[in-house]
C-alpha cells in the first residue's frame, strides 16, 4: 500500500471513528452520521465489486486499499449511530427499520458476520483476482443479509 493510500485509509477510519464516538446525538444527526458511515463502506464495495465481477481490471493495490478501509469500518463499534428516534418510522429520511432497536442479538450477529467477511476480504483482496472473488461471497452475503432484515427498500 502506498503512502497516500495509507493516509487516506487512516483518515477515513479516524473520521468514522469520531462520528461513532459521539454520544447522545440527536436522531437526525445520528441518521446523517450513519448514512455517511454506510456510504464510506459502500464506496469500498464499489471498488471491490466491479473487480470481482470482472467489470474492471483487477488492481491489487486498489483492491487492498479498499479492503483495508472496509475492514476498519466493518469492525468498528457503530452503536452510537443508532439513536432511538432515528428509524424509518420516526424520520422520513431514514431507511433503518425499527427492528434494529428490537432485535439487538440479530443486529450484533449480522454486524459480526460483516466484520468477519471484511476481514477475510482484507486478507484476500491483494493476493489475486481469484482470492478476491472467493472472499466476495461472504462479504456480499453479510451486507445483503443486514439490508434485507433491517433496511427499508429504496423508494421507487
Amino acid at each position: 500500500m502506498n503512502r497516500m493510500t495509507k493516509i487516506l485509509s487512516v483518515s477515513l477510519i479516524a473520521i468514522a471513528g469520531f462520528a461513532v464516538a459521539q454520544t447522545a446525538m440527536e436522531p437526525m444527526a445520528a441518521h446523517n452520521a450513519r448514512v455517511a458511515y454506510m456510504k464510506l463502506m459502500g464506496a469500498q464495495m464499489g471498488v471491490l465489486g466491479p473487480m470481482a465481477q470482472a467489470e474492471v481490471p483487477y488492481d491489487a493495490v486498489a483492491a487492498q486499499a479498499a479492503a483495508n478501509i472496509l475492514a476498519g469500518l466493518a469492525n468498528g463499534n457503530i452503536s452510537a449511530l443508532f439513536v432511538e428516534g432515528s428509524d424509518s418510522d420516526s424520520l422520513a429520511e431514514s431507511r433503518a427499520l425499527p427492528a434494529i432497536w428490537t432485535d439487538s442479538e440479530g443486529v450484533i450477529a449480522k454486524w459480526t458476520a460483516l466484520g468477519a467477511g471484511a476481514t477475510a476480504m482484507q486478507a484476500a483482496a491483494g493476493v489475486d483476482l481469484a482470492s478476491l472473488q472467493a472472499a466476495m461471497g461472504g462479504l456480499g452475503g453479510a451486507c445483503g443479509s443486514c439490508h434485507e432484515s433491517y433496511r427499508k427498500p429504496a423508494p421507487q
